[in-house]
């Protein structure tokens, strides 16, 4: 199912690896989705509130991993573009061994510090056990988020999209009967949805790896390459922790602002967590069609291709702005029948700030699909670094004006809706003038 992308007509090319990844995607956001759901509809707005609130947490551990993954996919991509096999073989083997144990830190510090994490982001004392019982047993998914995470960049990184999507589609319709199972059958509330989520996300990452290790020979590492040498480490280390740091500081960010929310009270909090999910699976998919141009630019970065990545800059461009016009105009007709979804009708205040959080953050998802595009071409083309600055221009603006914006009486909440287009608009400004001014350098001849 490997795939070269350095061949081939560039729109469809393009548009047939991304498919699968944007369904996996999408298919992967089930797991906190189907528990937000559930708990939202079954156990009450504090439940889905703790949950919800939960969930901006575990995407912030979670994309520690995951940057370091895409940022190893990166290098992955690049080799496989070169027909480089035994540097593909070192690249692979000093991966896993730096991120698995980062992953294993990162359980051990998730654990130790629980209760300072909740009280940093101000979670309402009401809500803070059932928050706390909730994270307890998520964290132990951490290592198979690393699991399925590291051989599906693996996977996609030498054009095998399908893979991921065909595990993930498996287990994210366990996640949804486990769920049923757990929290209406057995009564276990909160605690039962996240058992099945982690339950699932086992399934999925063990299942990868045994997938990539008996089907695909040529993945099979010799354990020379699990000892790796320091010129490899530090190639490695170079794409995965600027990729991880740019992932940590988009994610800590949105984190902050989650902190800002759960001080405006737990109506706030339950619309923001009912929002946040819808917002995600909205522009989800131009965030993995960027990450798709990222492996296409890279395997031609690698192979020396410099017109086929202009003319692939060009169309993946129009591609994800007409996408984004349509799931604009939807996302804002129907914000009130997408909310209800997860809330019942009586919750008027909860539906009342939902749907105002969707129409302002719906109207502007041109400028996040664009800023993905330039997420994936910096880290393609061995920038990693101009990737972690325009993360941090749009976090970093995004923090600012939510907490200035949300001070003003007359602003109030409202600020901290208005602050993301407007940190998506100077990213997406400050990229676009360094691709200009650099294009050259960018493709050197």
């Amino acid at each position: 199912m490997q795939k070269n992308l350095t061949q081939g007509p560039i729109t469809k090319t393009i548009l047939l690896f991304s498919l699968p990844m944007i369904a996996g995607n999408l298919l992967q956001q089930c797991y906190n989705i189907a528990d937000t759901l559930i708990v939202g509809r079954f156990l009450g707005a504090d439940a889905l509130a703790a949950v919800g609130s939960s969930y901006t947490l575990m995407t912030f551990l979670t994309s520690i991993l995951l940057g370091l993954c895409m940022g190893s996919g990166a290098v992955f991509s690049i080799r496989f573009g070169e027909g480089n096999r035994e540097r593909l073989h070192q690249s692979i083997g000093a991966s896993f061994l730096l991120i698995f144990c980062v992953a294993i830190v990162l359980n051990l510090l998730s654990f130790a510090f629980l209760f300072p994490i909740l009280r940093l982001l101000q979670v309402p004392a009401e809500i803070q056990q059932t928050m706390a019982d909730y994270l307890w047993i998520v964290f132990w998914g951490i290592l198979a988020t690393f699991l399925y995470n590291y051989f599906a960049s693996l996977l996609r990184a030498v054009g095998n999209s399908v893979v991921p999507l065909i595990f993930l589609a498996a287990c994210a319709i366990l996640n949804v009967v486990l769920d049923l199972w757990f929290v209406l059958g057995f009564f276990w509330g909160v605690k039962g949805a996240a058992i099945a989520t982690v339950i699932s996300q086992y399934v999925s990452g063990i299942g990868i790896a045994f997938y990539t290790y008996w089907k695909m020979p040529e993945f099979r590492i010799p354990l020379k390459y699990l000892w790796p040498k320091k010129e490899m480490v530090w190639e490695i280390a170079q794409f995965s922790f600027l990729t991880s740091l740019q992932q940590s500081v988009m994610n800590l960010g949105i984190l902050m602002v989650q902190g800002l929310v759960n001080s405006f009270g737990t109506i706030i909090m339950a619309a923001f967590a009912a929002a946040v999910k819808i917002d995600s699976f909205a522009y989800m998919p131009v965030q993995d069609f960027g990450n798709a141009f990222s492996t296409f630019v890279a395997q031609n970065y690698g192979a020396g291709k410099k017109e086929r990545i202009q003319q692939g800059i060009r169309k993946a461009v129009l591609i994800s702005i007409l996408f984004c016009i349509v799931i604009s105009l939807g996302v804002c007709i129907f914000a009130e029948p997408l909310m209800l979804i997860f809330i019942n009708a009586g919750e008027t205040d909860i539906l009342a700030a939902g749907m105002q959080y969707l129409r302002i953050e719906g109207a502007f998802y041109c400028g996040i699909g664009c800023l993905f595009l330039l997420y994936g071409l910096y880290r393609a083309v061995a920038k990693p670094g101009m990737s972690v600055v325009l993360t941090i221009l749009s976090l970093g603006t995004r923090v600012v004006l939510a907490y200035v914006l949300s001070s003003i009486s007359w602003i109030g909440v409202t600020g901290i809706w208005w602050s993301v287009p407007i940190g998506w608009a100077l990213a997406d400004l400050v990229g676009f003038v360094y691709y200009q001014k650099n294009r050259k350098k960018l493709f050197p001849e």
